[in-house]
């Protein structure tokens, strides 16, 4: 039992339940598109595994105790699973094309000063009040939507464009709860939507957000009632994870239920598809 409850906390905190949830979004970017490939998807995962403990390791000072704790205990572990992150990385890099890195860039240095400090302000981007809930979203958004599109040779068109905003726009929805429950570390000069606006109206605005998201799936030239139906769901769903967060949620409360949605959507996706 002392084993299983090690390995569920490293799975969380060292990130990998992070990276499946990405490695989900880029498959259900590709399926709609009825793309079957995996390099991309899995050159996301390991990115992710690098980039977010690269982050954590910066932010070392701003974690709190038991955190610190755990990352001594795991420390190992957890250097071995970013070599091994580095390693993959490294492979999956030749199956992609100049383009799409090209593409990949912007998203990159978000994600890099993210956690290092921006040359002309000495601090790193998301210190910026404002800034850390949308750099995250348009960060996600690109990695997952437009990188692989490109890199499978798909045309950046409206359909495209209209499906970027919609997952802006989940990440945003997704990403309050964990706003919410870092209220009492979280900095105000931060100035996190649920400090700048209160918990219950950056709620309001997430219902609102969920409303769009699924609202932006008419504006496309052909809808698909099947992923309609599927939008329709993850938006409820990730819209009842918001509305029961609280400041006082447990550890793994966004951690791992709420961070499990796209790994949800995926699985709603491959299940309605196959009906």
């Amino acid at each position: 039992m002392q084993f299983i409850k090690r390995f569920f906390q490293f799975y969380i905190f060292s990130n990998i339940h992070v990276a499946v949830g990405v490695f989900c979004l880029v498959k259900i970017t590709l399926l709609s598109y009825n793309i079957s490939e995996n390099n991309t998807a899995l050159f996301v995962f390991f990115s992710t595994i690098i980039a977010y403990n690269f982050i954590r390791f910066l932010r070392i000072s701003d974690i709190v105790n038991w955190f610190t704790d755990w990352m001594e205990n795991a420390k190992s572990a957890l250097y071995a699973l970013i070599v091994f992150s580095i390693l993959a990385v490294i492979i999956l890099a030749f199956s992609i094309q100049i383009k799409a890195f090209l593409w990949l860039i912007p998203f990159g240095i978000f994600t890099f000063f993210y956690g290092f400090p921006f040359p002309f302000k000495n601090i790193p981007l998301r210190n910026i009040a404002g800034v850390k809930l949308f750099l995250i979203a348009i960060s996600f958004a690109g990695i997952t939507v437009l990188f692989p599109l490109v890199q499978n040779n798909i045309e950046i068109n409206l359909n495209v464009w209209i499906t970027f905003i919609q997952r802006f726009l989940f990440i945003v929805l997704v990403a309050i709860p964990f706003d919410i429950r870092d209220l009492h570390i979280d900095s105000k000069s931060l100035k996190t939507l649920p400090q700048m606006v209160g918990v219950k109206k950056a709620k309001m605005i997430g219902v609102l957000l969920g409303v769009l998201f699924v609202m932006l799936e008419f504006f496309k030239e052909f809808i698909d009632q099947k992923q309609l139906i599927v939008i329709l769901v993850v938006s409820i769903v990730s819209v009842l994870f918001l509305m029961n967060s609280t400041k006082k949620q447990s550890k793994y409360y966004s951690a791992f239920w709420v961070e499990t949605l796209p790994i949800f959507w995926f699985l709603l996706m491959i299940l309605i598809i196959n009906m």
